[in-house]
Parts: C-alpha cells; structure tokens; sequence
C-alpha cells in the first residue's frame, strides 16, 4: 500500500523539478506572457506550467501505461496539443486553428480510441438516450467544449489549478467508488503533478519564480479531463459515473464558459473574443482580493463537485440532478448578468445592519 504513495510523492518532485528547468528555458527563448491591458501582473512571467506539467505527465503515463485506455493515442494527443497551445502562447495563433486541431484530437479518440459519448443516461425520466450516430457530432463538441472551459477559465493565480485539482479528485473518489482503482490512481497523479505549478502560479516561493500555464497547459487539462470523463461515463452496461454526474464536476468552468459566451453574443461579438467579463473578474470587481476570488470559487466548485458524487453514489434519479444543474446554472447566469444590482442591494443591507 506504501508504493503508490512513494511514487505520487516522487511525482511530486518530478514536476516540481521539470517546472525548474522549463521555467528557465521558457526565458531564454521568450516564451513569456507580457503584461497588457488585460492583465495585473507587471514582470514577464514564464509560460513554463503547460510543458513542464505535458513533460511529468508523460513520464507518469509510459511508466503506468495500465492506468489509461489507450494510452498511446492520449500521449500522442497530448504532445499535438502542448505543441499547438505553446505556438499559440509566442505567436497568438488564430483560434480557429485551436479548434481545428482540437476537432481532430476528438475524431482520433473515436475512431482510433474508441471513447465516443454514445448514451446521455436517463437524462429525462423515460429511459436511456442513445445517440447513434450523432454520437460523433456531440462528441466533437463536448471535448472542444471542456479544453475551451478550462482555458478561459485560467485568469488568476492558482484557478486553473484549483479548479483541476478539485475535479481530479472528485474523480478520482468516484472511480474509487467504483472499485476502477487504476483510473482513480491516474487522477490522483494528475493531482500530484497539478499541486507544484499551483505552488508557484500563486508566488509561494517567491514571486520571481511564478509561472504561467498558458494556452498549453490550459489546454491540456481540459483534454485530460474529458477524455477520463468519457472513459468513465461510457465504460460498458454499467459505467462508474453517470454523464450526468460530469457536468457537476466541471461545474465552475462550464457555466463560465457558457455564460459569457452568450453575452458576447448578445453584444454582437465575437464568443472566442477575450475581455474581463468572467467569474473571477467579477469577484474582483465586487471587491474581493485574488486569493478571497481563488477561495470562492474553488469553494463554489467543491460544493458542485460534491453535490454530484453524493447523488451520483446515492442514485438520485438523473433528470433530478439535470433539472437541478440547469436551475443552478440559470440561477448563476441571473446573479452575473444583474451583478451591480445585487451588490449594490448586498451593500444596502450591510449598511443598514450596521
């Protein structure tokens, strides 16, 4: 019992030690995120996070190659996506191109892979929806659908890794669960190597050794995770996790995702377009500091996540957790959209109590 958690603490140091030396090479070629209008910081900081993160990953995956189906296709996909993301992080290459790419990567994991969202569950009281073949349409959109989550969701220190680590491990404690201890011992990997970029994206060692994910990164933990969301949803009669389930442990990112995607559209822009319009912007502006933003949101996630394992482990009926997801979600979309309202009725009341 004492082996697997050796090898997660070696791990640990593994990725500690890639980001070191990646950091550093990041620097030298120029691979950096420059302040600019958008951004608070003021150094150039190294876009280290995605590769270093791809480097231990790899290295995890090819010595536990049991852990993963397929883990050939997943590393081949893995090293397309660090390459694609790390050219988008020095040139800013179109997105269109991303989602190209990514649009590929989802053909490759269906044809090649065999994970394709083929069942949506019970999803509306009446039975089990199979999709057939437009299973293939709904699978391409799902994994462009969670990268880009995860990447828009990457805007303060320590989010990204915040929000990964808590659906790794929402994982990783379902498939426990479920008696799929070698897909558990995966994520529990993935939180290993997630916990020293958090380290140092958040300056705990020093703000002159802060890095970056960047789109690479990004990227690849959004791949990551829908590709173990799939496995896990659709493994046979009796999967350990319902599809349902998944849209509770990527809560946070998706409904981000969505939300400001409709109101960029309904500004008449473009919703790949970057502003400052998302949840942790919004937090700050209401006048939390980084790290009170970094706490709530991963707190909003945890109790998502945690709602979702409970009714997955409990049975509830999986149009409960929908109807109950999409009210959360509406709820959510209301509070964003009329946000200096509810503040300033926040500040009223508070004003008076005192």
């Amino acid at each position: 019992m004492l082996i697997p958690f050796i090898e997660l603490a070696f791990l640990c140091f593994f990725a500690f030690c890639s980001l070191f030396v990646i950091r550093k090479m990041a620097k030298a070629v120029g691979l950096v995120d420059i302040p600019s209008g958008r951004k608070q910081h003021t150094d150039n900081v190294p876009l280290a996070g995605g590769i270093a993160t791809s480097i231990t990953l790899l290295y995890f995956v090819f010595n536990n190659p049991s852990v993963l189906q397929s883990p050939t296709l997943y590393a081949s996909c893995v090293i397309v996506l660090v390459i694609v993301g790390a050219l988008d992080d020095k040139f800013d290459i179109s997105y269109k191109i991303r989602l190209f790419v990514q649009a590929l990567l989802s053909i490759a994991m269906m044809w090649v892979g065999n994970l394709e969202l083929t069942n949506l569950g019970n999803l509306l009281g009446t039975g089990e929806i199979n999709l057939g073949s437009a299973g293939y349409a709904v699978t391409v959109l799902a994994v462009i659908a969670a990268i880009n989550a995860f990447n828009m969701v990457d805007g303060i220190d320590g989010l990204l890794g915040g929000l990964s680590i808590v659906t790794f491990g929402g994982l990783a404690l379902l498939l426990l669960h479920d008696g799929q201890a070698h897909m558990a011992y995966f994520c529990f990997a993935m939180v290993a190597i997630l916990l020293p970029y958090v380290v140092l994206n958040m300056g705990l060692l020093g703000r002159q050794r802060k890095v970056f994910m960047g789109d690479a990164g990004s990227m690849l933990i959004g791949f990551t995770v829908v590709w173990v969301l799939l496995f896990s949803s659709q493994n046979g009669k009796a999967p350990p996790l319902r599809p349902v389930t998944a849209l509770w442990l990527i809560a946070v990112p998706l409904m981000d995702m969505v939300a400001i995607m409709i109101r960029r559209i309904r500004r008449g822009e473009s919703p790949f377009k970057p502003d400052r319009d998302h949840l942790h912007h919004i937090f700050q502006r209401v006048g939390f500091t980084s790290k009170q933003t970094l706490f709530a949101i991963c707190s909003i996630s945890a109790l998502y996540a945690g709602i979702g394992i409970y009714s997955d482990i409990a049975q509830v009926p999986e149009y409960i957790m929908l109807i109950a997801f999409l009210a959360c979600f509406g709820l959510y979309f209301l509070l964003v959209t009329h946000i200096w309202r509810v503040t300033s009725f926040v500040k009223t009341l508070f004003t008076r109590s005192v």
